[in-house]
């Protein structure tokens, strides 16, 4: 194995799952970089999965896509609102990835006929990936965040590969472990033992826990700390306190205040750079915590019903996006979640709508709940609420305007009826063989393509350039053969594909609608606390100044 001088922070989970790595890890990273390093975030996945793609958004969340059209684990997406940053695909790493490329290697007889096993071939194939994220991004210090909790048969291998690492140079690594403290309700203590169980679980692994940090309702005191201390084997100020807060984003902030990252740089024999404060950060949160306005957000989606549930992780991009441009703009955002089924019960549940400042379509695959999102698309453009129609939000807004203006009663997607005499909603030409063959593992058209913008529109004016790059993925366009008619009938397609033959997107003028507008692309999957979308904020402005 080569001699790694790179920096490694690894975040394992103990106790249980849920604990938070994902929001650590981000924070770690927002931290380390505040203090002047270059970081990257790198996600690991136990799952057999290749990629998020294929998963069903009810079960896992949401598919984040990446700028280089990787389809991924939505904790990717938490990292780059929390980092700023553009993450890479070297950077998202399954067992279904390093699973498949050693076995394809043993089949080009790569490994010189030798008998192929997990140790070393499956965890030396690991620690490659580990090291070319490092390369890929040139990163000082690569923060990677292994899934699943300490015990799992599912992600030993890869603390075994983090473990080897650290092996080679102890001043190369440092190891976190986020576990969960209970405070039982009959009892009203807390209770350490689980952190305890979790550490030593993970001593058996042959790793011990550099710094620990201590999830619970309520935060540590010094007792528990130095409790945790002598039975964990580490120093009381390595224990960090995180206790449940209101909004994720003061996890960076709470960490800071136990000093998590000096903690971690001098593990690291490294030196503090630069003494930032997370000065951005702080003035982010502080909108966050002071908005002198409300807005009301309705999300009409198909992924919400899970048993008794609302799953808003099927559209966290969505819901932090509408937050980040409400926050910009001084408002306080109350989102309301609502399966497009509600509407497909009951007409009349379509004048709870007009309760709402603005109205999100997202995306989604499939028929089900498109008839209620068809009835509300029509809702609120018939009464001038404003409307956001995000890939598959603003292909039934066309098929909407389509059949309810321009007069085409059969018009609709040939992804619900593919006979359908009157296609304004087509599959692309390069997509076709996929979807007759049910080729669908990252088969999409996925990633950032560049789009250019129409003067004088709705989508020009929130941008302020010529030329932008948006992140897709779908496999169905509006149909070019119908461009005419929709501009002719009042619709304004303003954006298209460098080519002229993507409608990227639709909108009405300012003069029939206060906002009716739909994207081909995800802007959700761009939009950060500190960079906020400027088409989500525009929806905002709108919604806040039609109340």
């Amino acid at each position: 194995m080569p001699h790694d001088d790179h920096k490694y922070v690894f975040v394992i989970g103990g106790v249980m799952s849920g604990v938070g790595k994902g929001i650590s890890t981000a924070a770690i990273g927002s931290i380390l970089q505040d203090k002047g390093y270059s970081v990257n975030l790198v996600k690991v996945d136990p799952y057999l999965n290749v990629d998020a793609g294929t998963m069903n958004p009810t079960e896992h969340g949401e598919a984040f896509v990446l700028r280089d059209g990787l389809e991924t684990d939505q904790d990717m997406g938490n990292y780059e609102r929390f980092m700023n940053v553009d993450q890479h695909s070297a950077d998202y790493i399954t067992s279904g990835m390093v699973y498949r490329d050693v076995i394809e290697r043993e089949r080009r007889l790569e490994y010189g006929g030798k008998c192929v096993e997990a140790i070393p071939h499956v965890r030396d194939e690991i620690i490659a990936r580990f090291q070319k994220s490092a390369r890929v991004s040139n990163s000082d210090i690569s923060v990677i965040e292994i899934g699943g909790t300490v015990g799992d048969y599912q992600n030993a291998l890869f603390i075994e590969a983090a473990r080897v690492l650290k092996v080679y140079n102890p001043k190369n690594a440092q190891f976190v472990l986020v576990t969960y403290l209970p405070i039982p309700e009959k009892i009203g203590e807390m209770k350490t033992k689980p952190t305890q169980n979790a550490v030593r679980q993970l001593n058996s692994y042959g790793v011990q826990a550099d710094i620990l940090i201590a999830r619970s309702e309520v935060p540590l005191d010094d007792k528990r700390k130095e409790k945790i201390a002598i039975s964990c084997n580490v120093y009381p100020e390595k224990v960090i306190s995180a206790p449940d807060i209101e909004s994720i984003y003061d996890v960076p902030l709470n960490f800071e205040k136990d000093s998590i990252g000096e903690l971690l740089l001098s593990g690291l024999s490294l030196d503090v750079k630069r003494k930032g404060g997370l000065e951005e950060w702080r003035q982010f949160v502080d909108k966050v915590k002071n908005p002198t306005k409300k807005v009301r957000i309705a999300v009409i989606g198909k992924y919400f019903d899970s048993g008794d549930f609302v799953l808003s992780d099927a559209y966290v991009s969505v819901l932090e996006a509408i937050k980040f441009s409400s926050f910009e703009l001084g408002a306080e955002p109350s989102i309301d979640w609502i399966s497009s089924r509600t509407f497909e019960e009951d007409g009349v549940l379509l004048e709870s709508l007009a309760e709402y400042d603005g109205v999100v379509v997202p995306g989604g695959f499939g028929e089900t709940g498109v008839r209620g999102k068809l009835a509300a698309i029509q809702y609120v453009r018939e009464h001038h609420i404003p409307y956001l129609g995000l890939c598959y939000g603003m292909q039934l807004m066309l098929v909407e305007y389509a059949r309810n203006v321009l007069g085409m009663e059969q018009a609709n997607t040939t992804e619900i009826d593919a006979k359908t005499s009157t296609p304004v909603i087509d599959v692309m030409e390069s997509q076709r063989e996929n979807v007759e063959h049910q080729n669908m593992g990252g088969t999409m058209r996925l990633g950032a393509y560049k789009a250019l913008l129409t003067p004088e529109t709705i989508a020009y004016e929130a941008y302020g350039t010529d030329s932008v790059e948006e992140r897709h993925r779908h496999r169905y366009e509006v149909n070019p053969d119908f461009h005419d008619r929709f501009t002719d009938g009042g619709i304004v397609f303003s954006a298209f594909s460098p080519d002229g033959e993507l409608a990227e997107i639709a909108e009405l003028p300012k003069t029939v609608h206060p906002f009716f507008l739909g994207t081909q692309f995800h802007p959700e999957l761009q939009a950060r606390p500190l960079a906020p979308h400027p088409l989500f904020t525009a929806f905002i402005r709108a919604s806040l100044k039609e109340q």
